[in-house]
């Protein structure tokens, strides 16, 4: 019998794929080991046709993890041919140029088979809290500082685990048990994909994914192009200054829009740091192309088709496009600001649709121990707190509190953080008038106060943004607050970038910063000039 494709049900077995991509993305995250990936949703899956294009994406997971696996898994497809390919094989790296830019992500693929033939992949990424080297921070010279890099090779042969490659990832890590639980929850998010895959496919009476996989690429990339052609056509320039670490930093951007195209490039931005705040040209492209698509179809679902018209360049080793060996540990730090540096483009082409700057970098805060802890046989320990600031204002409503924005990061909750790591997070509240002025206000920041538990000394390794150059307002909107890093008991700020010593005598405060407001003008002409959509002083005598 010959299976029905017809326009329906080509549809019907889509959702059904749109589906098995969550069931995966549920798999990795209830059964990892480390709170940033069960509690905070750092991952990604996804599901491949045979020739490695991205059919369906999980929502839940992180654009610098889904939009690097599409390319990603199109370079493991080519390194690895399909003969040599056996049920229950698992191929991964982490190289931070193939995969998602630093160490610490590790991607994972893996064939799945129909009647002895390979029909089609799943992927994977999330994030491992320890990988050696220095640490998860900023002070790598090079790729060699930060950690074991694993070049594309077999996890899995056949259902069996690698067990030297195994043993060099427990042996290179301050977290081996969890570095092994997360890979063992990567594995079992692969295989559940394939199995849902495979259990569809003879649901549906299909053999291959051929037709379902060019009518997915080709209606969404026609949804795409439709979207873009409503975009008016014309090149435009944005710039953002960054806080950057050892100087200040510009970021550049040109957006060229044609009637079935986007393309963005870097040229103009600032060179390479000598620190690890440097970011490979894939995960700049996976950040700049989500915010493009978050106002130029944003209906469209995410896959090969629709990512296809939208591409991104820039000249080598500016600091968005960092070649090999470059230090590339925090690549988030400016890679999570690209969004706002095209967005700025798009705004002059689209001035009512796009929301102002938001705090955008997330304050993520890695800790481990001091080294002298473990040589006095101390609580050792490595954990990796994520907490967000305020998003812009969008043109028709306030930005969101405490929101993470690009990222979709959920932040870490203070019992997790507290049960893993010998610390007490003291306070953790929203910060009042810190999100930008304007006729919608921007979102607010956040305070966290925290101290050692025990009294032993740790490191916390720092690289976030605006505290120098906070996020700007549209239309008229009012910057946010910058964010800010010090002690209680001491004058002067903490610089937002390095290696912060913390005794068992500090009480350590972050506040991050706010996003920007949008429109200059109160929705009410009032002598309070719209000071009631910003302050907790004020309120508006007119509602």
């Amino acid at each position: 019998m010959t299976a029905d494709l017809s326009p329906a049900r080509l549809q019907v077995m889509w959702n059904r794929l749109l589906a098995v991509v969550e069931e995966q993305g549920q798999t990795l995250i209830r059964a990892a080991f480390s709170p940033i990936v069960r509690e905070c949703g750092d991952v990604s899956a996804g599901i491949f046709d045979v020739n490695g294009r991205m059919l369906a994406q999980a929502v839940t997971g992180t654009p610098g993890h889904i939009n690097t696996m599409a390319e990603a898994v199109l370079h493991l497809r080519g390194r690895f041919a399909l003969e040599d390919m056996k049920p229950g094989d698992i191929y991964m790296t982490n190289d931070p140029w193939l995969a998602s830019g630093h160490l610490n992500d590790f991607l994972l693929m893996m064939p799945a088979f129909k009647d002895g033939k390979v029909i089609g992949f799943t992927s994977c990424t999330s994030h491992l809290v320890d990988l050696g080297g220095l640490g998860m921070g900023p002070e790598g010279a090079d790729i060699y500082d930060e950690g074991l890099l694993i070049p594309p090779c077999k996890l899995v042969e056949q259902g069996t685990p690698n067990p030297l490659l195994m043993d060099i990832i427990r042996v290179n890590s301050r977290e081996p048990i969890a570095n092994e639980g997360d890979i063992y929850a990567l594995i079992a998010c692969c295989e559940a994909g394939v199995n849902r895959l495979v259990d569809m496919m003879e649901e549906f009476g299909i053999d291959d994914l051929h037709r379902l996989g060019d009518y997915i690429i080709d209606t969404s990339r026609k949804g795409a192009l439709a979207a873009i052609a409503e975009v008016p056509e014309g090149t435009y320039k944005n710039m953002l200054k960054m806080d950057g670490y050892e100087n200040e930093l510009e970021l550049h951007a040109t957006l060229t829009v044609t009637k079935d195209s986007m393309h963005v490039d870097f040229t103009g931005t600032s060179g390479l740091s000598k620190k690890g705040i440097n970011v490979p040209l894939n995960y700049a492209t996976a950040y700049t192309v989500f915010a493009l698509r978050c106002i130029v179809g944003p209906d469209v679902p995410n896959n090969a088709g629709s990512l296809e018209p939208f591409t991104v360049d820039g000249p080598k080793n500016c600091i968005l496009n960092a070649q090999h060996p470059a230090p590339v540990a925090m690549r988030h730090t400016l890679g999570q600001v690209t969004p706002d540096l095209v967005l700025g483009c798009l705004h002059q082409a689209l001035p009512d649709e796009v929301p102002a700057e938001g705090a955008s970098c997330m304050f993520d805060l890695p800790m481990r121990h001091a080294p002298e802890v473990a040589a006095e046989g101390g609580r050792e320990f490595a954990i990796e707190p994520v907490h967000n600031g305020g998003t812009g204002a969008r043109p028709h409503a306030d930005g969101l509190s405490a929101t993470a924005y690009p990222s979709g990061v959920f932040g870490s909750q203070v019992e997790i953080t507290e049960s893993v790591a010998p610390v007490v997070m003291w306070r953790r509240e929203l910060l009042p008038d810190t999100g930008g002025p304007g006729k919608y206000r921007g979102g607010l920041g956040q305070r966290i106060e925290m101290t050692s538990s025990n009294g032993a000394p740790f490191i916390v390794f720092l690289s976030v943004e605006r505290l120098k150059f906070p996020a700007l307002g549209r239309m008229g909107g009012q910057p946010g607050a910058p964010g800010r890093i010090r002690f209680r008991d001491s004058g002067g700020d903490i610089p937002g970038k390095g290696e912060l010593r913390v005794t068992g005598d500090d009480y350590l405060i972050f506040d991050t910063p706010g996003g920007g407001g949008f429109g200059g003008d109160c929705c009410i002409n009032c002598m309070f000039t719209y000071a009631c959509r910003v302050s907790s002083r004020f309120s508006c005598v007119f509602e």
